[in-house]
């Protein structure tokens, strides 16, 4: 079994509408996979409905973004329930929220002498997105010619740390692992990064935390290494998946997958 469980569509930040990420998921050889938009579940029912036809079947997730000392952590949400009110009110102040965001993200590239008009971030996201996000602007900065690429975009101006960053401000990391431990689901760190692990995980694993991501494309033989000891020694399920948001990226879906046996604890916790 070749799974993905970490999958973007157009209701945040991905390239894709959630038919075309199953249609992609089957054509590489994916028999299940996780859509985890940011921040929203509206994708889930269409890529299910998408994949009874395929045969490939799709966990309900989302991504969970929290601010902790001006740094985004983004917790997965792993069989959350739909319908779940928690989910639904968080899904309604993540669209609001992420809207002010960003037009304090473009006052700061103003104050640069970089016009981005708000309208030109919209038509990057497309007429189907629930969220807005960084790549969304990312794209706009292409478009106008001030940068060369998405990467570069990140990399001179709106991530972690640069001059036109406003971290998202919608709920601490604790409170986005309470949000989908109510909402039925098994919360998992995404991405942990390795400089705030140590002061962090405590924290979020007496929140509740079930998780961490282990397996992703951008993770060498040592990150597993290391991350899978943090699991084994503190008793939380192991994850992966390719974060993927766009072919534009270079890599497929399907081109990265993890095994049954890799993420074996948390597909039975799902009851997979």
């Amino acid at each position: 079994m070749r799974l993905d469980l970490h999958i973007h569509t157009r209701a945040s930040d991905g390239a894709w509408s959630p038919e075309q990420v199953v249609r992609g998921a089957r054509l590489g050889g994916l028999d299940v996979i996780a859509i985890a938009d940011h921040d929203t579940v509206a994708a889930v029912r269409p890529a299910r409905e998408a994949a009874g036809q395929m045969d490939v079947q799709v966990i309900p997730a989302l991504e969970a973004s929290s601010t902790w000392r001006n740094r985004e952590i983004h917790i997965l949400g792993y069989f959350v329930d739909l319908d779940a009110p928690g989910l639904v009110g968080h899904t309604r102040r993540a669209s609001e929220l992420r809207e002010a965001r960003m037009r304090e993200m473009l006052a700061k590239l103003h104050e640069q002498g970089i016009e981005v008009p708000f309208e030109d971030v919209e038509r990057a996201a497309g007429a189907h997105r629930v969220n807005l996000g960084r790549p969304h602007l990312a794209r706009a900065l292409v478009s106008l010619g001030y940068a060369s690429s998405v990467s570069e975009a990140f990399t001179t101006l709106i991530g972690d740390d640069r001059p036109a960053f406003v971290p998202t401000r919608l709920v601490a990391p604790e409170e986005a692992v309470a949000l989908i431990l109510e909402s039925g689901g098994i919360p998992v760190w995404a991405h942990p990064p390795g400089d705030v692990m140590d002061a962090l995980l405590p924290r979020l694993v007496q929140a509740g935390l079930r998780g961490l991501e282990v397996y992703r494309p951008s993770h060498d033989r040592n990150d597993v290494l290391r991350l899978e000891a943090v699991c084994r020694s503190t008793g939380l399920l192991c994850s992966g998946g390719s974060d993927w948001h766009t072919p534009e990226s270079g890599a497929a879906l399907g081109d990265f997958h993890v095994t049954a046996d890799e993420v074996e604890g948390l597909l039975e916790a799902g009851g997979i």
